[in-house]
């Protein structure tokens, strides 16, 4: 027998599962994660932190499953997109601006350079094409210059930047190599310039005042790429025993944990033009198509960022699970909702859930809300308007402060996730990006009605895979190739993928679901009506 091991750090919390070469988890394990929040809209970790909770992870999960670690023959990381800062011999070197040695991470829900990203942006350079026209204030990119501009101290003490997952493979083999994945998607790395070459692009980083990074050939942000899967080197003596592993396991390049969801997931699909949904925090859409498309406020395309040969697309909403909290922690029963759920055993999710399901009034549980809209983008919108300054709002509230309406805020919500999605969709299939089913990983795959919703108000089929940790699969694919299980990343995708429970649209919904779609796409554009009248 033969296992692996995929470990996935997410904004608050290291996970690590074990799995046979078939795709079976044995079992799983979480570990918290502290944040540090030193002023508004800062986020902040330590990677001491993060590193001792992946190996309290792993040595948990090896005990909990009797594995024998002689037999675990690779490892696989993915992370959240968080930026790390390391000196000339690994030590944390501070992105604080307080000082504060130990926090050597900016999360990528950090905003510090909002007025970085939007310098850049007016550049107008052609490079942002690759970012759907626009870079993300939560991009790497503008955090370096944000890091360069306001902490000389860490700009001129940092030996490498990092994207976490990249820093998680070199701390467990002690390669330099970057992610193709991380380096495409997060860093500005290009697939293909317009002369047809591959690499960093000097006119871009010059430009915006990262000419540093051009002087030095790039040697702090990646200098040597490899794809997703390709083994990175075995385990250092420190790291092994750290992990409590054998050195001989093999460390697999990662990749982000969006796009570990995604492939942990597309295996699960049948045939037809399929996205991947990873559904938490937040919500990355992701797509590949065998040609190359540009689409205005999309991520890519990038090519081989996650299966050789294919562009990856990739569409955001900034706040999905989060916005659905945002909705019960402001509302005046929240309260009476986490006492009644903790009683019940349930999530305030599914205790909600169970509000809806349970309606016996006229028409279907999902009229309920007729006549109450929300606009979800309470952090921005990334797809399609790229504009992280717009914000929320909420049509038709009523005074009643009990759980039932509640449940129709909640309501309202989940639906205006499902039409940021289907805009989403509807921006691709214009660029020939179609899209007929779609796969969803993460939190919100466990949303019954959040999963019915979107097959209701976007006419495709919904595949629940029956994997119930598929970022964790994910990363036990590339940990399976890495260690030459499968001959590439799709063979271990192929052949560890389960399949799925499949949700079809309502078509007695659709009717209901186009007028509060155009009601959205309608409120949408007074938020940024709105927010120009007062800005000027």
């Amino acid at each position: 027998m033969t296992f692996f091991i995929g470990v996935d750090v997410g904004p608050a919390s290291a996970r690590a599962g074990v799995f046979d070469v078939e795709g079976n988890m044995l079992g799983a394990c979480a570990h918290e994660i502290r944040i540090w929040r030193p002023q508004s809209g800062f986020a902040q970790q330590s990677t001491a932190d993060i590193w001792g909770a992946t190996c309290h992870c792993v040595h948990d999960v090896i005990r909990r499953t009797g594995t024998d670690v002689r037999q675990v023959s690779g490892i696989g990381f993915s992370a959240t997109s968080s930026l790390v800062a390391t000196g000339p011999k690994g030590a944390p070197v501070s992105v604080s601006p307080d000082g504060s040695a130990e926090q050597d991470v900016i999360l990528r829900s950090d905003h510090r350079a909002a007025e970085a990203a939007k310098r850049i942006n007016s550049t107008g350079h052609e490079h942002l094409r690759v970012t759907g026209g626009a870079v993300s204030i939560e991009a790497h990119i503008p955090k370096l210059v944000w890091l360069k501009e306001n902490l000389p101290f860490t700009w001129n003490d940092a030996a490498h930047f990092f994207d976490l997952s990249d820093w998680l493979a070199w701390k467990a083999s002690g390669s330099l190599k970057r992610s193709r994945c991380t380096v495409l998607c997060k860093w500005g790395y290009l697939s293909e310039k317009a002369e047809g070459a591959r690499g960093w692009d000097s006119s871009f980083f010059k430009q915006i005042g990262l000419g540093d990074l051009v002087t030095e050939t790039y040697r702090r942000i990646g200098q040597d790429i490899a794809a997703p899967g390709q083994p990175v080197g075995s385990l250092t003596e420190d790291a092994a025993r750290d992990l409590g592993l054998s050195r001989k396991t093999r460390v697999a390049m990662g990749l982000t944990d969006a796009h570990a969801g995604a492939l942990g997931t597309f295996g699960s699909a049948g045939d037809g033009a399929t996205m991947a949904l990873i559904a938490g925090t937040s919500a990355r859409h992701i797509t590949l198509s065998g040609t190359p498309a540009y689409v205005s406020g999309v991520g890519g395309p990038y090519l081989g960022a996650l299966l050789p040969g294919l562009w990856v697309n990739e569409a955001n909403q900034p706040m999905a699970g989060a916005a659905l909290d945002a909705i019960i922690n402001r509302h005046a029963a929240g309260f009476e909702l986490r006492f009644n759920a903790t009683q019940a055993s349930l999530t305030p999710h599914e205790y909600l859930e169970t509000i809806l399901l349970d309606y016996t009034g006229p028409g279907p549980y999902d009229q309920r809300a007729r006549h109450r809209h929300i606009v979800s983008d309470i952090n921005g919108n990334d797809t399609p308007v790229a504009d992280p300054l717009r914000f929320g709002m909420a049509v038709g509230q009523g005074t009643a402060p009990d759980l039932e309406d509640l449940a129709v805020d909640y309501l309202a919500g989940v639906q205006s996730l499902a039409y940021g999605t289907r805009q989403i969709i509807e921006q691709l299939d214009q660029h020939a990006i179609p899209t007929t089913q779609i796969v969803i990983s993460g939190k919100m795959a466990r949303n019954r009605i959040y999963c019915q919703t979107l097959a209701d108000v976007t006419g495709c089929g919904v595949v629940i895979p029956n994997q119930p940790e598929p970022v964790l699969l994910g990363a036990a694919m590339l940990a399976a190739q890495a260690s030459a299980a499968f001959p590439t990343t799709l063979k271990a995708m192929q052949g560890m993928s389960k399949g799925g429970q499949a949700l079809v649209p309502r078509s007695e919904s659709h009717p209901f679901h186009d007028k509060k779609y155009n009601i959205f796409k309608s409120l949408q554009d007074h938020c940024g009506s709105i927010h120009k009248i007062m800005s000027g």
